[in-house]
């Protein structure tokens, strides 16, 4: 999505020297010809296919692999609770 200009290493250590205490993980593709494999299956799997539009869109899957909702980048997370709580509940 051309978002972050950083290599891999630049990102890591921007964010080690800011203190960020979490994994980072490596930039991919999501859409496109390069998309990652989990990204393309995601959107597939999901009964919202079509491409990732920004940042932060959203995927809820289940348990047993099978992708439970997709929700946009404007979604805010706290509004899919309920939705998280019947995946765990089945």
């Amino acid at each position: 999505m051309g978002q972050e200009p950083g290599t891999n290493d630049e990102i890591k250590a921007f964010a080690t020297n800011k203190g960020f205490p979490g994994v980072l993980m490596d930039k991919i593709d999501v859409n496109g010809k390069n998309s990652s494999p989990v990204f393309s299956w995601l959107k597939y799997a999901s009964k919202k296919e079509g491409a990732i539009q920004w940042n932060f869109e959203k995927f809820l899957v289940k348990k047993n692999g099978e992708v439970a909702g997709r929700y946009g980048p404007r979604t805010n997370p706290v509004s899919i609770l309920p939705d998280i709580e019947k995946a765990l509940a089945e």
